[in-house]
């Protein structure tokens, strides 16, 4: 039984739960409790009429009946008004608890003779009521049930005793009577209990399921900030659905498609200008930059550049190393493109200029732009970057690479669709490079019309190097300045990534009538506080709620923090508010109005659910049930909840055999106890144990284990009856018939039709010493005992609380036609001949009839309708409450699995775009993103594998749809590469970017800072072997794929290893690149290579070879920018020359 009683809850949630339960709840059930007294007391002044009694005769009578029916009225009149009710909830209910007993007292004291058995059912109602329909406590409902007990067994005591010996011995009907009270507490406060674990069940978890909407709204927001940071939303659509395909299939399968080929997501656009820019002297500066100060620099000026793009309408491509490319026009098409570019190169240019002015730092900005037509989409499996293919963006690259420090360099066909919004002069051809000569096009600079005003103003007083001093590093002058820019950080929407509050724990507050709070949530802008403070505005009520039962204080499931120094007294009053959105972080960037909006999406949304919860939905229409049956709309879900679960039947049969036990004490105290009502009870008694312990036997299982081994298999008898609703129907039907039928076996040992012998004309009128039992049968007073034993077997009903309400239909119906039978008709004689004893001997007796309740049968059968209409209105609360209970947790089940996919779907995309050691770093509930993400690593192999074959493969014509076929082929190769990675052999293997059909990988990024300086140079450059078989791979996979497409291409191979930066640039699309001069060689080592050969530099070389790799040199070759150096070419043929090493695995 202890596990039907949960743990008391903090006390603000269970103020609010018992708020929410008292009005949501039981509000309609006390309204109906007041209508079913008021048409009891009807029905009773019409069965007085229609059986002919005079009520002019019985004035006590009639008082009550006329008091009573005004004073409910009166309390129903009060009870309408639900906000009234908000206020009066205790007091209101005392009153109609006193309404009912003052009632019961006057029913026992007019309409005929006090008897023992006097209006039992009637205060057994008052009791049971007490606990099902009244909104109070357990606490409060237990003292008003043993209050109604208590004062009809003293009332009754103290009045009977002192009379004489005229009635049957006093006591054990008495004994009886608690009997009979005992056991309507017992179930009365059986069924609060389980009413309100369920209503605290279903309580919780719609709050689950709210904190799971917000956790599934923020998912949702966070991977579509993750997918728009990485692609145009276009395209981010179709991705998103595969991916989601993906996870519902496995994670890391594909979807099955009609062809071999893997997903393309490329389309054409014409008309689109392309601007490609580099910082000229970059390079040099970023080698005298700490790794903190380079990935800041980095961070600053691309952000810089992404907000001039965005001011001009143009979508940054990506960033390769220093150079950065966007393009206008995508992806919705632009008429001024073009302009658009030119506009944003000069901004560039401005920009750097202003820099250079500022700080003295000798750097430039060289911008290229063209206009034509783009292949744009993602190819490849991982790292997606958004990218653009054609002859034209080759064409804007080399615009770029032979432009002139400061100035925008542009074609003819950008010129041609400028229409003369900027003066240009022609370039130089001299200066271009082979490529542009091959064209013979002649290409422009733009001339920048402010470029003379900037000239004209100078740079006197300006410069930041003047303030700080000539011995400070330019580039921590660069640093200096470019923090001024201010630009955000990368992936700052997840610094409000919260975890979602424990729904055990919401921290609700009420204020009777009014909504509180309405609160606007403002961040404190004082500095050196801990936390933070919010400020509280009042606001006035913006929802008008179809139920009152909603108007609650409601504040926030976080709590805020009270910063020190705050008045106790405010402290006190605010300390329980908190934010409705889990998505809050009352960062200074938000607006007071964002806030305040966002407060009231929370508060509406958390409104939604409160109203969901309303017992009276279930008389509306509803999505989700049928308003009359209550069935679930959709048959699988019904389905679904008939056949669930249900542990807590041991529960329901345990306390049925406390009514069946009651039932047993009752006839064996008010009976001659005959032999054939002992063994039928007897026979009873084993049927009931047989039941227990079928229901219990999984708590016997150890007792069980150590008896006999042909009975282990009785443990599991519980089981199939928790889990098996046939089994659970018939034992419950069975159990309830078992009842029903042993609450009427006394009247089998009575004639079914006899003379009364109290009624014969030759009985005396002073006889009052005459026998209460009929001649070899019963005492009479087991007739109204025996209904009472029928009432209980009503309430027994009522204890299954999952039983299908058709079926508590049936059996109620079914008991309520056998009792009224068995009591009106076949047995009504006995009622009768109760009424002769009990006014045997009064004077003129032949003109004095009892009070309706009074008279045992009529006493009865009002007794069974009243409780029947009481229990059908029970009966189907509680079927409502009990499939509302189903579909919240499935609603709960459900939106968990989608979170669940939604928060797997997050960290797949960012680990998409980060590494698997990175992406927790922005993943985290606690980071605020307050640094830039920045390491350092001392031993990292680079690797750069192209196909420079594709550039001469790929073409432009209607035959391949512009060139959209040859990127499928070159989607296929970057993709075979990509699946390389998912091998547990090259899981150290962390691929960087892909540009056009060149892959870029390296080593040595999951190792901790400063880990490989402390061991030897061997084992920390042992994952240089790692990259040599990634690099084997690659080749294999090449050759398969020209195999199957019957090509030739090759590959060309540049490695080498040394001290990198890593870091995390870019807020518009964050992404996640190395720099340092072992990147710039390895790409030399690239292209400066020979097709089918990996070449590698001197020192990369000698570390191979003490790995057991052979190397053999080329000789002295020319690298730009690096000058001669001695590279080598490792042999491929034969990979190792000496065992394996282990640090391959």
């Amino acid at each position: 039984m202890a596990r039907l009683f949960s743990p008391r809850p903090p006390p603000s949630e269970d103020l609010f739960y018992e708020t929410y339960y008292s009005l949501s709840q039981q509000y309609p059930l006390l309204l109906l409790l007041l209508v079913i007294v008021l048409f009891g007391l009807l029905a009773l002044l019409t069965v007085a009429w229609a059986s002919g009694r005079e009520l002019a005769s019985d004035p006590g009578f009639l008082t009550t009946m006329l008091c009573g029916l005004g004073g409910f009225s009166l309390l129903l009149g009060l009870a309408s008004r639900e906000q009234r009710l908000q206020r009066w909830t205790r007091p209101l209910s005392g009153l109609v608890w006193a309404a009912l007993l003052a009632l019961g007292h006057g029913f026992l004291f007019t309409g005929g003779v006090v008897s023992a058995w006097d209006q039992v059912s009637f205060f057994l109602f008052v009791i049971f009521t007490v606990y099902a329909m009244l909104p109070l406590g357990m606490r409060d409902a237990a003292a008003a049930g043993l209050a109604s007990s208590l004062s009809h067994l003293l009332v009754l005591g103290l009045y009977l005793g002192p009379q004489p010996d005229s009635q049957p011995a006093l006591l054990p009907q008495l004994a009886a009577n608690a009997v009979l009270f005992l056991c309507g507490n017992v179930a009365g406060a059986y069924h609060k209990a389980l009413m309100e674990r369920a209503l605290r069940a279903t309580f919780r978890e719609a709050l689950s399921s709210l904190h799971s909407r917000r956790r599934l709204d923020t998912e949702k927001k966070h991977q579509e900030h993750l997918l728009l940071s990485i692609l145009p939303a276009y395209l981010a659509r179709e991705m998103k659905a595969e991916i989601m395909a993906r996870l519902q299939a496995g994670q890391g399968s594909r979807p099955e498609s009609t062809n071999n080929f893997h997903s393309l997501y490329v389309k054409r656009h014409q008309g689109v200008s392309v601007l490609y820019a580099d910082i000229v002297g970059f390079t040099r500066l970023a080698s005298e930059c700490s790794p903190k100060e380079l990935v800041l620099m980095l961070n600053e000026l691309f952000g810089k550049f992404d907000q001039i793009a965005k001011e001009h309408e143009c979508m940054r491509i990506k960033i390769l190393g220093d150079c950065y490319y966007c393009v206008s026009g995508l992806p919705l098409s632009l008429p001024d493109h073009a302009v658009n570019c030119v506009r944003m190169g000069l901004d560039m240019c401005r920009a750097i200029r202003k820099l250079r002015a500022a700080t003295g730092v000798d750097i430039n900005m060289r911008v290229g732009v063209h206009s034509g037509s783009v292949l744009c989409g993602v190819i490849g499996l991982q790292k997606w970057q958004y990218d653009v293919w054609s002859h034209d963006v080759t064409l804007a690259n080399h615009m770029e690479a032979s432009g002139v420090p400061g100035r925008v360099h542009i074609t003819g066909a950008t010129l041609a669709l400028l229409a003369g919004a900027y003066a240009v002069e022609e370039a130089a051809m001299e200066h271009g490079d082979p490529y542009l000569r091959e064209l013979g096009e002649p290409t422009y600079l733009v001339i920048d019309p402010r470029a003379e005003e900037e000239d004209e103003k100078g740079t006197a007083g300006g410069l930041l190097s003047s303030l700080e001093g000539p011995k400070m590093r330019p580039s921590l002058l660069m640093t200096r300045y470019l923090e001024s820019w201010g630009a955000a950080k990368p992936f700052a929407h997840l610094s409000h990534v919260e975890s979602p509050v424990s729904t055990s724990t919401p921290l609700p507050v009420l204020v009777w009538g009014m909504m509180w709070p309405p609160v606007t949530l403002l961040p404190s802008h004082e500095p050196g506080e801990w936390g933070r403070t919010v400020t509280i505005h009042r606001r006035p009520l913006r929802w008008r709620l179809s139920s009152p039962a909603c108007v609650l204080l409601l504040t926030s499931l976080h709590t805020l923090r009270i910063p020190f120094g705050a008045e106790e007294s405010d402290c006190n009053q605010e300390k329980a508010l908190s934010s409705f959105s889990p998505q809050w972080s009352l960062d200074r960037s938000r607006t007071p109005r964002g806030l305040d909006d966002e407060l009231d999406t929370g508060d509406a949304k958390f409104f939604q659910v409160i109203e969901q919860l309303n017992s009276q939905k279930q008389w509306k229409q509803s999505e989700d049930f049928n308003p009359l049956t209550l069935y679930f709309r959709e048959k699988e879900m019904e389905k679904e909840y008939r056949l669930s679960a249900l542990p807590a039947f041991k529960y329901y049969a345990a306390c049925t055999f406390l009514v069946f036990f009651s039932n047993f004490i009752i006839q064996m105290l008010v009976t001659n106890r005959p032999p054939a009502l002992t063994i039928t009870y007897s026979i009873t008694f084993l049927l009931f144990f047989l039941l227990l312990f079928v229901c219990f036997s999984e708590h016997l299982t150890r007792c069980v284990l150590k008896g006999p081994k042909m009975l282990h298999w009785l443990p599991t008898l519980s089981v199939l009856v928790a889990t098996r609703p046939g089994l659970r129907v018939a034992l419950g039907t069975t159990t309830i018939l078992l009842i029903f039928s042993m609450a009427i076996t006394s009247l089998v040992f009575l004639p079914a039709a006899s003379n009364c012998p109290f009624r014969a004309p030759n009985v005396s009128s002073t006889a009052s010493n005459l026998s209460w039992e009929l001649p070899g049968s019963l005492p009479l007073i087991s007739v109204p005992y025996s209904m009472h034993c029928c009432v209980l077997g009503f309430l027994s009903c009522s204890l299954f609380l999952h039983m299908s309400f058709e079926l508590k239909l049936l059996l109620l119906l079914l008991w309520l036609a056998a009792s009224c039978s068995l009591f009106l008709h076949s047995h009504a004689w006995l009622s009768d001949c109760l009424i002769a004893r009990l006014y045997l001997g009064t004077l003129d007796s032949s003109l004095l009839r009892p009070g309706v309740l009074k008279e045992p049968k009529l006493m009865g059968a009002i007794s069974f309708f009243i409780f029947f209409f009481t229990l059908l209105v029970l009966a189907r609360q509680n079927e409502y409450y009990c499939r509302l209970d189903f579909l919240w947790k499935k609603k709960l089940r459900q939106e968990q699995e989608e979170t669940e996919t939604m928060e797997n779907l997050t960290r797949l995309l960012l680990e998409n775009v980060l590494p698997a050691h990175v992406a927790p770093q922005f993943i985290g509930q606690n980071r605020r993103n307050e640094d830039l993400y920045h390491q350092s690593y001392e031993c990292v192999c680079v690797l750069f594998a192209s196909v420079p074959d594709f550039k001469e493969f790929y073409s432009e014509s209607s035959i391949n749809h512009e060139g959209l076929e040859c990127l499928r082929l070159l989607n296929e190769i970057i993709a075979d590469f990509d699946e390389l990675l998912s091998k547990p052999k090259f899981s150290g293997v962390e691929k960087i970017k892909t540009i056009c059909s060149t892959y870029m990988a390296a080593t040595g990024l999951n190792a901790t800072s400063g880990q490989d300086a402390q061991q030897d140079a061997e084992q920390s450059c042992s994952h240089l072997g790692t990259m040599v078989e990634f690099a084997v791979a690659l080749g294999s996979k090449l050759d398969v794929i020209n195999k199957h497409s019957f090509n030739n291409f090759r590959l060309r191979v540049g490695l080498n290893h040394g001290p990198v930066v890593a870091g995390v640039i870019g807020a518009q699309k964050p992404q996640y690149d190395i720099w340092g001069n072992t990147v710039n060689v390895a790409s030399r080592m690239e292209s400066t290579g020979v097709l089918g050969k990996i070449q590698v530099t001197e020192e990369t070389a000698c570390a191979l070879q003490s790995l057991g790799y052979t190397c053999y040199s080329r000789g002295i070759i020319k690298v730009k920018g690096k000058g001669q150096l001695c590279t080598y070419f490792l042999n491929t043929d034969l990979t190792r020359t000496g065992p394996p090493s282990a640090t391959l695995g």
